[in-house]
């Protein structure tokens, strides 16, 4: 699958988180994915003075949101912004990044061992943060709204569309939902097919009716926007509707490709099934944010990175504890101790 623009344009790390990390040492914990979910479990990690390294291709979708409105304790700032934020607490906490992809991995004797191009890295627990795609539709032009007047999420921006004119496009049940639920904070809302054939449920179709919600078969040829902004879309060579805003609900790609190679078990969508602690199916691999089942928020993801992190710390003292190999400061007290035991030279 070819993506869209949008995605082949990554944002690249700042020059003072692109930071190169001897790749040959094993970790304690390794993280693939520096978005949202990423850094939240290195912050928490780095604070249990574990070994960790994170690593990040710069390809988070955090980067493509100007203005989050619902990220607690913050009333406008951009995902670009945050992730810069969890790159300086994270390193202020000792986690060191890699700026790569990852391309295989497998597990052998206990240990997960990862390869990109030019690198190998191994790591005794691992996290995958790779996050989901969320496909565009297929519409001339609409790449430059993206974040600005398109959104993927009602949950996340149904707010920014009070008293506006909204199109949804898809063909399915969620866009016929996406467009009811729009309804609580605006009349205006209307489907487009985008020259697809609506495959919604029976009852979906009475409900579009019972609401009146309009609904355009027509393939989209333009979208008219300023900086952004929409104002028009053209249907055809010459009908054209006033639209502020575009919800589209095409689907998601989940990035699982390490995990499946893996072996962990995957839901009907392709996210990784995990348990309440974000453990994966497989012993020591973890997954935490939008390529789980949870529901796609920055917040949530965060959440999840955080619950992991806290888990694989348990793992590792608790395995220490097995293995009788807690020593740390515990050694460097009784080395102490021995010291100051021995007579005073005379």
């Amino acid at each position: 699958m070819t993506k869209p623009a949008y995605s082949e344009i990554p944002q690249p790390m700042d020059a003072d988180t692109a930071v190169t990390a001897p790749p040959n040492k094993q970790r304690e914990v390794i993280v693939i994915g520096g978005g949202m979910a990423g850094l939240s479990a290195s912050i928490y990690l780095g604070r249990a003075l574990r070994d960790v390294l994170v690593i990040d291709a710069g390809e988070s979708l955090a980067r493509w949101e100007p203005d989050v409105q619902n990220y607690f304790g913050f009333a406008h700032i951009s995902g670009e912004e945050l992730i810069k934020r969890g790159h300086e607490q994270a390193k202020h906490y000792g986690v060191e990044f890699a700026k790569d992809e990852i391309i295989e991995a497998h597990s052998e004797d206990g240990v997960f061992r990862l390869k990109s191009k030019e690198h190998t890295y191994s790591a005794r627990r691992l996290l995958l943060a790779t996050g989901v795609y969320h496909l565009p539709p297929r519409i001339p032009e609409v790449d430059a709204c993206i974040g600005h007047s398109m959104f993927f999420c009602k949950d996340c921006d149904g707010y920014r569309v009070q008293d506006r004119q909204v199109l949804i496009v898809g063909t399915n049940d969620v866009a016929v939902e996406y467009a009811l639920g729009i309804l609580l904070y605006t009349a205006s809302v209307t489907i487009a097919t985008n020259g697809g054939t609506p495959n919604w449920s029976p009852q979906h179709d009475a409900w579009v009716k019972e609401y009146k919600v309009p609904v355009y078969l027509e393939p989209i040829t333009a979208v008219e926007h300023e900086k952004g902004c929409m104002n028009c879309i053209q249907f055809g060579a010459d009908k054209r509707i006033t639209v502020d805003f575009l919800f589209t609900t095409r689907g998601d790609v989940f990035h699982n490709k390490l995990a499946r190679s893996l072996g962990a078990e995957l839901d009907e969508e392709g996210q990784l099934v995990v348990d309440h602690c974000q453990r994966t199916s497989v012993p020591g691999f973890y997954a935490a944010g939008c390529v789980t089942p949870a529901n796609c928020q920055m917040i949530i993801a965060a959440g999840n990175g955080a619950t992991a992190a806290q888990a694989i710390n348990r793992d590792l003292f608790e395995e220490s504890l097995a293995t009788h190999s807690l020593r740390r400061h515990r050694e460097k007290q009784l080395r102490t101790e021995q010291t100051d035991l021995q007579p005073a030279p005379r």
